[in-house]
């Protein structure tokens, strides 16, 4: 992250704008927030394996989203986006093969499972258990259903030399 080029700046930008305009989208925002989530940005959680300068794409991303949050407000600021923080982290730790990026979903639903449904324990004073599994489940649908797209859209050499 060193050596950041006014192009990566630019991309990690515009991924930002993504999430957060697809988190706060009508229609799609009334499932982002509370204890059921398919928050669709999330498939965006799959650019850290692609390409690591991704990871401060999402973090933003998901800080600046989480500020819209009506019901939850400054605790999803902090645990929505260190949620995303940690997923970030640990997907960049996963072997880049094409084959691995079926892991993705896996370590989105686990983290935001268990960080999330504290919060929402927290605030909401829903059993963590129901909160955990909830939103683990919308988040490894979301990702998983991200995955299978992804998985053959880096096939095509264009869009993975977009991606680079």
């Amino acid at each position: 992250m060193n050596n950041l080029r006014i192009k990566d700046i630019t991309q990690i930008a515009i991924i930002a704008a993504l999430y957060v305009a697809v988190t706060i989208a009508p229609g799609l925002s009334a499932f982002a927030y509370g204890p059921v989530q398919f928050r669709v940005s999330e498939i965006l959680m799959l650019l850290p394996f692609l390409n690591h300068k991704y990871s401060w794409s999402l973090i933003i991303g998901c800080f600046i989203a989480n500020i819209f949050s009506a019901s939850l407000g400054a605790y999803d600021l902090l645990f929505g986006t260190l949620a995303t923080a940690v997923a970030c982290l640990l997907i960049t730790r996963v072997p880049s093969k094409m084959s691995m990026i079926w892991s993705v979903p896996i370590i989105c639903a686990v983290v935001n499972g268990i960080i999330v449904g504290a919060e929402l324990h927290l605030v909401l004073k829903i059993p963590f258990w129901i909160n955990a599994g909830s939103v683990a489940i919308g988040e490894l649908v979301v990702v998983a259903v991200g995955a299978a797209i992804f998985y053959f859209l880096m096939k095509n050499r264009n869009f993975s030399k977009l991606i680079d």
